[in-house]
């Protein structure tokens, strides 16, 4: 007869990911004439749970390069975008959400400037692609079969015999000290 054992274990119980691709505009102090460059840093984020969504703040810092005075100054504008996502994860069969869960957020493709262009008021618009992906950990109950019996123990034998051994203690020299 079968003996089984219960173990409680953290395990993914909801998984998923998702894109996002958003616009932005920033009004620089000078008129720019051409965008020279698009950076996108020091992104940060934190997952947390909403009733049955997982929520992501982030943010993260965006720099361009521009020129202005018919190309021949140029500058950088910078601005810190904060963003608020929610994701709606499909939790596995038998999980709950509600439980002790942790909420772990991966960034899959770092926020990226994917096209930037100057509008007729002199105004950068400029698109911003990312994807991240959301995993909820929570508990998980396993069952096991265990056996009663234990498996018996090999028996180890040495490869030394007698004629080994005699050879060992002929070849110690006991005057080495």
């Amino acid at each position: 007869m079968a003996l089984y054992k219960e173990i409680v274990t953290k395990t993914i119980i909801g998984k998923g990911k998702k894109y996002f691709k958003n616009n932005y505009t920033i009004t620089p102090t000078d008129r720019p004439t051409t965008v020279l460059g698009c950076w996108v840093i020091n992104h940060q984020f934190k997952g947390y749970k909403t009733g049955e969504k997982i929520g992501v703040d982030g943010s993260f810092d965006i720099n361009i390069w521009y020129s202005y005075d018919n190309d021949s100054k140029t500058t950088v504008v910078n601005k810190k975008i904060d963003y608020n996502d929610t994701f709606n994860v499909r939790v596995r069969e038998n999980s709950d959400i509600n439980g002790d869960t942790d909420i772990i957020v991966r960034t899959l493709k770092q926020p990226n400037c994917v096209k930037v262009n100057i509008t007729e008021n002199g105004d950068i618009n400029f698109d911003i692609e990312k994807e991240l992906g959301v995993e909820i950990v929570g508990e998980a109950k396993v069952k096991i079969s265990v056996e009663e019996e234990e498996d018996p123990w090999d028996e180890i034998e040495d490869d030394v015999d007698d004629e080994v051994l005699e050879q060992i203690d002929e070849s110690v020299d006991e005057n080495y000290i």
